[in-house]
């Protein structure tokens, strides 16, 4: 249910409202951001104790998303929903608990809004698809046979058993609601980490926001012709879930005319009553459930049905131009006069981050093996310095230091160069003498935290007292899959191989 325009022009607006006191300060603010999650793009805010905390976070949010999406998902033809679909009619079927529920949740909100939502929509949705290919609305006739069709009881849920039984072939879809499920379940898994304080999920448009956070959410404007145009409003969230759902970015055109793909079960018929519906509630379903049905019902209908619900804020935008808002939408705005809930100040900016981006897996490592080269008569040992660094060639973890005389360090001149403040004192040790040594890299970087899978380059440099001068540089793809690769020796190092393989 897209619209909300994500931190009203995304991330490099939000950046301008970040604090940052000393970096003493207890908590930091992660951000990252992905496209083609759940099917649009996907915005992320994290409030943690340290960047590890906050990755760790990143990760079972990921995870979260793509096991929801592997249950709940209309479109993936392997999902649990999809095979269910599958199923004969009249056969039990044991299904998760999420699918259940997921299930069950339509049921009542089918109930709720007098047939307003129901999952067999997407019936009415297909007829009019082809009309739009053969240029004639729908005839009243093929309306009403559809509308009977998808007016049946589709399934029956046994909770006790847990199974769910299909009662007819009429096509059905998880749609309105089941982003914000599973949004919702997302923020949870994050928040339930220790060091997690807060949680600010942006699909698309529809928010979760969970914990000491108070997010600001411009409300687009569905008749703007740009993106960044002027927003309807400006609220104030916190420990709530916002969704917004239109007739403006979806739909189909028959000759001049534009249908909106939000469609009334009841009647057969597009929804034309609003043209935007946005919706805060602290349960993430009923905001998701409500921003649909307000298109599809009329104004005071959907009044009516908030009525029965405390804690519903709504803002409704009618297709003659008129705005109609919730008792209580003016406190989110401020314009009640009341001051608004101010933003948490965190301590700096953790990270910016990409959510498409995979971690290090724990189970695997970097196998170093190098051969000093032996000499014939008195020699000075090489100093040698082994260190990765990033694509962008900068630093990312000191592997080892050797060497014992202090004035000679900048001759090891790749290491030195940017490293001249580099505390040495936990990766130092004295020089070597010829023979076959081993170091492994863990996947972290110099504070401790994983680093993102993807290409690194593995650095060993020697350089020997009146003598010579050597700097081998190796990029390996650390993508989760193992691979070893042999180095070419030279002077002072004879040999050096990579094996990056799992530990366990």
């Amino acid at each position: 249910m897209p619209s909300l325009n994500p931190w009203l022009a995304g991330l490099a607006l939000s950046l301008p409202n970040i604090a940052t006191p000393s970096s003493t300060a207890a908590e930091g603010l992660y951000i990252a951001h992905a496209d083609a999650v759940l099917g649009t793009s996907f915005d992320l805010k994290l409030v943690a104790r340290s960047l590890g905390s906050a990755v760790q976070a990143e990760t079972v949010i990921r995870a979260e998303i793509e096991r929801l999406t592997g249950i709940l998902s209309s479109y993936q033809t392997d999902s649990e929903f999809c095979r269910w679909l599958a199923a004969p009619v009249g056969e039990a079927v044991a299904v998760s608990a999420d699918l259940l529920s997921v299930l069950a949740h339509f049921d009542r909100w089918h109930e709720k809004t007098g047939g307003a939502l129901n999952a067999a929509a997407e019936h009415i949705n297909q007829l009019w698809q082809q009309a739009e290919g053969s240029g004639v609305p729908p005839l009243q006739a093929a309306r009403e046979r559809v509308v009977a069709e998808v007016g049946q009881t589709h399934w029956l849920l046994d909770p006790t058993h847990q199974t769910a039984t299909r009662l007819s072939r009429i096509p059905l879809r998880l749609h309105t609601f089941t982003k914000s499920y599973i949004l919702d379940r997302a923020a949870s898994a994050a928040l339930a980490l220790p060091d997690v304080t807060a949680v600010v999920l942006n699909s698309g448009g529809d928010l979760v926001i969970r914990g000491n956070w108070t997010e600001q959410v411009a409300v687009a404007n569905p008749r703007a012709d740009a993106e960044n145009d002027r927003p309807v409003a400006q609220v104030a969230v916190q420990n709530r879930a916002v969704a917004t759902s239109g007739d403006y970015r979806r739909g189909v055109r028959i000759g001049a005319d534009w249908f909106s793909h939000l469609v009334d079960p009841r009647t057969g018929e597009p929804a034309s009553h609003a043209i935007s519906a946005t919706v805060i509630h602290p349960d993430a379903v009923t905001a998701g459930a409500l921003a649909t049905a307000f298109n599809v019902l009329l104004p005071t209908e959907s009044q009516q049905v908030a009525a029965t619900l405390p804690g519903t804020e709504y803002l409704i935008m009618t297709q003659a131009g008129e705005t109609i808002t919730s008792p209580g939408w003016p406190e989110l705005t401020g314009a009640s006069g009341q001051s608004l809930p101010q933003p948490t100040r965190t301590a700096r900016l953790l990270s910016l981050s990409s959510v498409k981006d995979k971690i290090w897996n724990a189970d695997q490592e970097l196998f170093i093996s190098l051969e000093l080269s032996p000499f014939e008569g008195r020699y000075h040992r090489p100093f040698v310095a082994i260190w990765v660094e990033d694509q962008n060639h900068q630093p990312v973890r000191n592997l080892a230091l050797w060497y014992n005389k202090p004035r000679w360090l900048p001759e090891l001149r790749a290491f030195h160069a940017q490293r001249s403040d580099v505390d040495r004192s936990s990766i130092t040790s004295a020089t070597r003498s010829p023979g076959t040594y081993t170091l492994r890299w863990d996947g972290r970087d110099n504070a401790g935290q994983y680093v993102k899978q993807g290409k690194y380059t593995i650095c060993i440099e020697a350089a020997r007292e009146h003598g010579t001068y050597q700097l081998i540089r190796q990029e390996m793809d650390f993508n989760g899959k193992p691979q070893q690769q042999n180095l070419n020796g030279n002077v002072e190092i004879a040999h050096a191989a990579l094996d990056y393989r799992q530990t366990k």
